[in-house]
């Protein structure tokens, strides 16, 4: 499927959407249950998603809670990510609300500063910074051996690389955001505004991190669209990546990746790193300010229906009527 000069392509029969053809059968429900079983059984050495890596600059902390544990974070004179519980140890002041002074967090309430190592009671949390995401590492929460840095799937090279990441949150558990991107079957019934002629080669590879492999084409505007083979895969528990393997952008990825809040709440974090080896590339990259908003306008639009979806699920889950 190689991109060729012109990227586009012109439909040459269009079909109405009633009269695709169903995937329901493909859609096997024990079929998505056995990858979410195996991808959830990954080890994650208790890393979580906390935010875009842009959301925590150095003038402000970032403060979010992640699986009902109160986190803060922020950065020192150096760049470096710091993160650690989210209540000053003297009288429980939100630090998220604080302040950075100096590459130092302090609280508003009294004064109370942190450099990132122990202190009056406070004990931080390991973070890491893989350039486009932060992470969290809570192995209270977690409950697995530790691992020294998040699995993070593999990316484009970031010198030749555009990211954006776009965060929203739905009243769900982790299981149901990832379900939802273990069943490639949906895209063309569901998004037909954004994907056409879809199909999925095969059933998942168990020996691939549940590699499903799909035909699809990005719809541009009437006739015209791109074609590409993509394949989802499950990393660990709380991630999907789609990569395009072939076509238009070869390499560039989709990370999915879903953070629980709290009982019935997950936050979506989704990150898109596109490549492609067009000249013209160069050009979008250094237009970078001006394309993340339009990047992160497609996934708030996708997820503007596949929240809901997920929402639905843990709804049925939660009272018995879930299916099979």
């Amino acid at each position: 499927m190689n991109p060729g000069r012109y990227p586009l392509r012109l439909r040459r029969r269009p079909v109405a959407w009633e009269d695709q053809r169903p995937t329901w059968r493909d859609a096997a429900p024990a079929v998505i249950a056995a990858a979410l079983k195996r991808a959830t059984a990954r080890p994650s050495g208790n890393w979580y998603v906390l935010a875009a890596s842009r959301e925590i600059g150095r003038d402000r902390p970032f403060g979010r809670t992640v699986a009902d544990t109160e986190v803060v974070a922020w950065r020192d004179g150096a760049g470096r990510l710091l993160a650690g519980p989210g209540a000053c140890p003297h009288l429980g002041a939100p630090l998220g609300e604080s302040r950075v002074r100096c590459g130092r967090l302090v609280c508003h309430w009294h004064g109370l500063a942190l450099s990132g190592a122990p202190f009056a009671g406070w004990e931080p949390f390991p973070a890491y910074d893989d350039g486009v995401l932060a992470w969290v590492r809570l192995d209270g929460v977690g409950g697995e051996e530790p691992l020294p840095r998040p699995v993070i799937p593999p990316r484009p090279h970031p010198a030749g690389a555009l990211e954006a990441v776009w965060t929203g949150i739905g009243a769900c558990e982790p299981e149901d955001v990832i379900a939802n991107r273990l069943d490639p079957w949906h895209g063309a019934w569901f998004h037909p505004y954004a994907f056409v002629d879809l199909s999925v080669v095969g059933p998942p590879d168990e020996a691939a991190e549940d590699g499903f492999v799909v035909d699809v084409s990005f719809r541009v505007a009437g006739r015209a669209v791109v074609p590409v083979r993509a394949v989802f895969t499950a990393p660990e528990p709380r991630t999907v990546t789609m990569r395009i393997a072939e076509g238009e952008g070869a390499g560039s990825v989709v990370e999915t990746h879903a953070t629980p809040l709290g009982p019935g709440r997950t936050a979506v974090v989704e990150a898109v790193i596109a490549t492609s080896p067009r000249p013209g590339f160069a050009l979008a990259r250094a237009a970078a300010p001006l394309i993340r908003p339009l990047l992160r306008t497609t996934a708030a639009r996708l997820w503007r229906d596949d929240l809901p979806y997920a929402e639905r699920r843990w709804t049925l889950r939660r009272t018995g009527r879930f299916p099979g």
